[in-house]
C-alpha cells in the first residue's frame, strides 16, 4: 500500500515506491483517495491499521539490521519476500538485496552462499529459490517472527 503520506495530511513523499515482483494493483489519483478518506470510515481505519503495521516493521528492522548477523537477516528477508509473492521462486539481484539490508553486495554474496551451502536456498543469476522454508525460517532472526506476528494480529 502506497499512499500513507496523503493519508497523514502531506502532498508529497519522501520516498519512492519501488515494485519488488511481478503482480497486478490498483491505483487511483491523490485527490480520489483524500476524497474516499475523507468520506469512508473503513477505507479511513484500514490506512490507520496499514500506516501502523509499516511503522512498526520499519522499526523492527532497523533494529534488526543493528543487532542481527547478515545471513540471519538475509534468510528473514527472503522469507518476508516468500510470504508477499506467495511463491517459493523469485528473481532478486544481490544489489538489491545490498540495498535491503544495508551491506556491501560482496556481504549478500557470502551470506546467500552461506545459506545456499546449508540447501536453504538456491541462488543463481538474481533468481532465488528457496528450497526448505522451514530450515530458512529457523536460520532468520527472531525478527521474521515478530514482522509476521504483528502481520498477522493485523490481518483482514
Amino acid at each position: 500500500m502506497v499512499g500513507i503520506p496523503l493519508a497523514l495530511g502531506q502532498s508529497a513523499s519522501p520516498v519512492r515506491a519501488l515494485v519488488q515482483g511481478e503482480g497486478s494493483a490498483m491505483r487511483m489519483s491523490a485527490a480520489r483517495f483524500t476524497s474516499e478518506l475523507a468520506r469512508n470510515g473503513g477505507l479511513k481505519r484500514e490506512i490507520e491499521r496499514c500506516t501502523y503495521v509499516a511503522m512498526t516493521t520499519a522499526m523492527q528492522i532497523a533494529y534488526c539490521n543493528n543487532r542481527h548477523v547478515l545471513a540471519s537477516r538475509l534468510a528473514r528477508w527472503l522469507l518476508m519476500v516468500r510470504d508477499r509473492l506467495g511463491r517459493d521462486e523469485f528473481r532478486m539481484t544481490q544489489e538489491f538485496l545490498a540495498v535491503m539490508l544495508g551491506v556491501r553486495r560482496a556481504g549478500v554474496t557470502g551470506a546467500a552462499g552461506a545459506l545456499q551451502r546449508r540447501g536453504l536456498i538456491r541462488y543463481s543469476r538474481g533468481k532465488v529459490l528457496i528450497l526448505r522454508p522451514d530450515a530458512l525460517r529457523a536460520a532468520a532472526c527472531s525478527c521474521y517472527d515478530a514482522i509476521r506476528k504483528l502481520e498477522k494480529g493485523y490481518a483482514r
